[in-house]
């Protein structure tokens, strides 16, 4: 796998990116401590231990001249030896586990901003976030390999389906898949026959697959996250199921074809929102959230009827709406020449769709031999 990770180029540009907020906050530094974040400014690194942890064993301080890396004895090895931030010209500063932390403030010579509350610190959380949403192009290298890894996991398991088979053991296949290449499952949702219909949010239990499954899957690499959903139907798909499942493709290729660089999220949510009812749904995105921009949160944010955001160059978004009974949902990169589905891999049927002067294809319900 020749993927590119923490390359000097990209860690430099993150720096810059952190450094632009130093004048405009009054401050000496910017402390980052959450795990996603230091993915983002190491170029793909990992300084977590817990697989759901917010916060990671390292903190990463920049200033206007310098990069430290703040972490203690235990974790310094493995930074050193397999992640190669001292040799990517980190400043280390080592403590004991258990000694205190030393002060970021004290570091700097004066005020820091941080994307946690923290002590003496200033919460800047909110700007800090921004700056991730434009993907460079190594992060767009990373990104393509996971989304076209992670969309070839979960198809082969979908495929791979028999009836009766339970819904742990189809998140266990699943689970066990994105764990053999790297991958580490962030949200394993499984739903069988009534209960696709029932919850949008299903975490899989001992219930048996008889004829419809939903499979849905959140991976992360790299701090990069992809969101991706299949269906499978065992015998001859119901008629009113197949519209539900193609109104509700037209509503994803609605969004997807209106996600533009500039474009005011409020007014994609609206292109969304005339779908459904031009579908016949008015109210149904009402009962599940629809989405939103991603990148190094499974949503960076979630598209309202309010967003005041807008969408960047080279941004992610995984837009997901559902009609109950059926759900479309993919990972996309928004350019200035149009969108790329990044969760894509070849073998799977879909639905095409001509919205906005593109064409859409969206996944359509696989359809097996009972």
């Amino acid at each position: 796998m020749d993927v590119p990770v923490g390359r000097a180029n990209e860690v430099a540009e993150k720096t810059a990116r952190v450094r632009s907020l130093l004048p405009r906050f009054g401050l000496k530094g910017v402390l980052l401590r959450r795990a996603n974040n230091i993915a983002w400014f190491t170029g793909g690194r990992r300084t977590y231990v817990g697989l759901t942890t917010d916060v990671g064993v390292a903190s990463i301080l920049i200033t206007a001249n310098r990069v430290f890396l703040l972490t203690n004895r235990i974790e310094d090895p493995r930074l050193t030896d397999e992640e190669s931030l001292r040799q990517a010209g980190f400043e280390f500063i080592v403590t004991d586990w258990y000694g205190s932390n030393p002060s970021p403030v004290a570091i700097a010579g004066g005020a820091v901003g941080a994307d946690v509350a923290y002590a003496d610190t200033v919460n800047i959380a909110n700007a800090i976030t921004p700056l991730r949403y434009s993907l460079v192009p190594d992060e767009v290298e990373r990104y393509r390999w996971l989304g076209h890894t992670a969309a070839t996991i979960i198809q082969s398991v979908a495929q791979s389906l028999t009836p009766g088979m339970t819904e742990d053991s189809i998140a266990g296949l699943l689970g066990g898949a994105l764990f053999s290449q790297g991958i580490v499952p962030s949200v394993l949702l499984v739903a069988s026959d009534e209960r696709v219909y029932r919850y949008r949010h299903p975490l899989p239990t001992d219930k048996k697959l008889e004829r419809y499954a939903m499979l849905v899957i959140g991976a992360r690499r790299w701090g990069l996250h992809v969101s991706c959903t299949r269906l499978v139907y065992f015998g001859a798909l119901p008629a009113e199921l197949r519209a539900k499942a193609q109104a509700t493709g037209r509503i994803d290729a609605t969004f997807i074809a209106h996600t533009r660089p500039g474009v005011p999220i409020a007014d994609i949510f609206r292109r969304g929102q005339q779908a459904y009812a031009d579908a016949g749904y008015p109210d149904e995105w009402q009962l599940h959230h629809q989405g939103g921009a991603c990148g190094y949160d499974g949503r960076d944010y979630r598209a309202t009827p309010t967003s005041q955001d807008t969408v960047a160059h080279n941004q992610a978004f995984a837009w997901n709406p559902s009609i109950a009974g059926s759900k479309s949902e993919d990972t996309v990169l928004i350019t200035d020449d149009g969108f790329e589905v990044l969760s894509y891999a070849p073998g799977w049927p879909t639905w095409s769709y001509d919205v906005n002067g593109l064409t859409v294809e969206r996944p359509a319900i696989l359809e097996l031999s009972a």
